[in-house]
């Protein structure tokens, strides 16, 4: 499964794949809706995908999974 982060920067929310150097895309809109944009962009380029959210001072805040259904949470052991 590929991770990436949603993290605040001064030009927006920024889209990064885990371990890359670069951003994915950037977001020059309101969180809710970098997370939405997120969220139709991995379920599109990836059969799962891992999405760590991160507030605006770059703590961490939640992670979610797409599809839901690939969740390990979900998943027996």
């Amino acid at each position: 499964m590929k991770n990436y982060h949603l993290t605040f920067t001064r030009l927006g929310w920024k889209l990064k794949a885990e371990g890359e150097e670069y951003a994915e895309k950037i977001f020059r809109t309101d969180k809710e809706t970098a997370i939405k944009e997120c969220a139709a962009l991995l379920k599109k380029w990836h059969e799962s995908a891992s999405l760590k959210i991160h507030k605006e001072d770059g703590t961490f805040q939640e992670e979610r999974t797409y599809p839901r259904s690939a969740d390990p949470v979900n998943s027996a052991g």
